[in-house]
């Protein structure tokens, strides 16, 4: 396979593209060569078995935060219930922070001028905290989920 981030979106998707261009080879191979229903079997099996999370990645929704003097921007960020999100965060502080969330489960570390993904799974309606570990004090917020 190529090299490429999983970490991005461009990256997931460059991959499933990639999966999906493998297995239809191998399923027409296997067509051409006359392979046993064993050979084409599994194949719709490994595909099928992908299937699922390709739709997943696709219908996430995307909440957008920004961090900026130590404050998350909006601090109330909402997103719809019952559907997975992706919470994609952009640090424009110089120094790091942690984005963390008991009630999410998640914490992952932000460099300063960075930006990460954090992928949450479907969520029922609440108000879910989440904070700067390195500045907990000032920087709070919640994922309101309606």
């Amino acid at each position: 396979m190529s090299s490429y981030s999983v970490g991005t979106r461009a990256g997931r998707n460059t991959m499933a593209r990639e999966i999906h261009a493998r297995l239809y080879a191998v399923s027409r191979e296997a067509e051409t060569m006359k392979a046993s229903p064993a050979v084409a079997a599994c194949a719709a099996v490994i595909f099928g078995a992908f299937a699922p999370s390709l739709a997943l990645a696709e219908d996430a929704a995307t909440v957008e935060i920004v961090l900026k003097d130590h404050k998350f921007l909006p601090a109330e960020p909402s997103a719809p219930a019952n559907k997975p999100i992706v919470v994609e965060v952009t640090n424009q502080d110089p120094t790091p922070a942690e984005f963390e969330s008991k009630t999410l489960r998640v914490e992952k570390v932000v460099t300063g001028g960075g930006k990460i993904e954090v992928k949450v799974r479907a969520l029922k309606p609440g108000r879910y905290r989440f904070f700067d570990d390195y500045h907990e004090a000032t920087t709070e917020g919640f994922l309101v989920v309606q």
